[in-house]
Formats: structure tokens, sequence, C-alpha cells
């Protein structure tokens, strides 16, 4: 089976073609969920990162959601997931039309992704510090079932690296040189502690094979998800503007 996330007009799981949706479609995508509960700030910073693994790297099919040779995307970082929806969407996971609901009583789109409601989602998110870990434990279970070819892309901010799992996840990666493990943190400067040297920095003293990119150059996130880590973990820290000006 070929797997591919560059069909411009993939039919979803419904059986409904969707329509061909780019990049420049995002913003309007995205402007169909209302609602209070929204963390814009959040879902903006993770825009740009999304889209490129969903259009260049993933090795996704929105007609296989579920397919053994997928590529698992997790989203650590599950609140204020919009741009998450959007891109769904856009790659035709999900029928756009749902997007009006966002949030709504009976609605699957809700506040935080529910892996049982929405085609693609592997995790339901939304409680920091769980990703990485589940990560670690989805690239083990795909070793101990024999597949090698699919590879294993978690989504974190800068602020859950906070959180003491984390390093735990990072620690164990490292030492069992889990090299279908790869880590996107979307910096904006909203942690608590530490800086962004000190974080990239305490990646790559894991054992980590780790680059830097700015998190909104598409070119640089390619790059610097593509680049080769034999018998290593990969992290990509992809910085975007600050959260909060300081």
């Amino acid at each position: 089976m070929t797997v591919t996330a560059h069909d411009p007009s993939p039919t979803p799981p419904n059986g409904t073609p969707a329509a061909p949706f780019g990049y420049d479609d995002l913003p309007a995508l995205t402007a169909r969920m209302t609602g209070a509960d929204k963390h814009t700030p959040s879902s903006d910073s993770l825009t740009d990162a999304l889209w490129v693994l969903y259009d260049q790297v993933l090795r996704v099919d929105p007609a296989r959601p579920d397919a053994e040779d997928r590529d698992r995307f997790l989203l650590s970082r599950g609140h204020g997931p919009m741009s998450y929806y959007a891109v769904l969407a856009a790659k035709g996971f999900i029928d756009p039309g749902v997007l009006d609901g966002f949030g709504t009583f009976d609605s699957p789109l809700g506040h935080h992704p529910d892996r049982t409601l929405v085609p693609g989602v592997e995790i339901s998110s939304g409680s920091l510090g769980h990703g990485l870990p589940l990560g670690v434990g989805t690239a083990l279970g795909l070793r101990a079932r024999g597949l090698h070819a699919p590879r294993v892309w978690v989504m974190v901010g800068d602020a859950e690296l906070d959180e003491g799992s984390n390093h735990e996840a990072l620690e164990f990666a490292g030492a069992y040189g889990l090299d279908s493990l790869h880590l996107v943190v979307v910096d904006n400067a909203s942690t608590t502690w530490g800086d962004s040297r000190s974080r990239a920095e305490r990646i790559a003293a894991a054992g980590w094979s780790l680059a830097e990119a700015d998190g909104r150059d598409h070119a640089d996130l390619r790059r610097a998800c593509a680049l080769p880590h034999p018998g290593r973990p990969h992290a990509v820290v992809a910085r975007v503007e600050p959260k909060h000006p300081r």
C-alpha cells in the first residue's frame, strides 16, 4: 500500500470527496470554529508545524486512518486544538462541515481531541505531560510487533516540558535508542522554568538527535524533521513568537 499525505483531494472515511484545501485555507477553516474556550494563541502557535507534518512528513492516509503501517501522530498539547482540526479537515480526515459545531454538545470536536470520535486522532489529550510517555510506549509497542516502518511523532509545547513525566520519557527513549520516536517542541516562550536554550540542551543530553527550526518557516521545519538520526530518537525545537511578549 502506498501511504501518502500529498493527495490534493483525498477521500475521507465517509466516502465524500473533500475539496482541495491548502495552507492558505487554514485561517478560513479555523474561523468556522467559534466559542469562548478556544485557547487561540496556543492553537495558532501550532499551525505551521502541524501543516508541515501532515503535508510533507507524515505517512498517513485519510481513506485508511487506522492502517497498520501508518505513522502515528500524537498531539500532546491537546488544549486549543482548532488548528489541528483545521489541518485534519484540509487533509480529508474529517468533513469541514463539522467544524461549525466545534465545542457544542453533540459535536465530535471537543475542546480536547477525542480519539474515539475523530478519525486520525491517535490519543485523547489535553492533560499535559502524557503525550511523550505515550509516544515512548507506542514506539516500544510497534517495535515489539515487528513494525519497523511506522514512525511516531509527538508534539508538545515548551511549557509542557515542565512536567516531570516528560523528562523520564526523554531519558528512557534516549537510553533505549528509540529511533522511530520523534518529538516536536513548539516553543512560544510560555514556560515557567528555564529557557529555550536550556530545554534544547536538556533534550540533547538525554541522548537525542536535536535540530532547531523557525516554527513559521516551512522549509526550515521540513529540513529539521528530515535529518537522519540512526539509533537515536529525534527532536525538533520549533520556535515561534512569544505567547506573552516580554
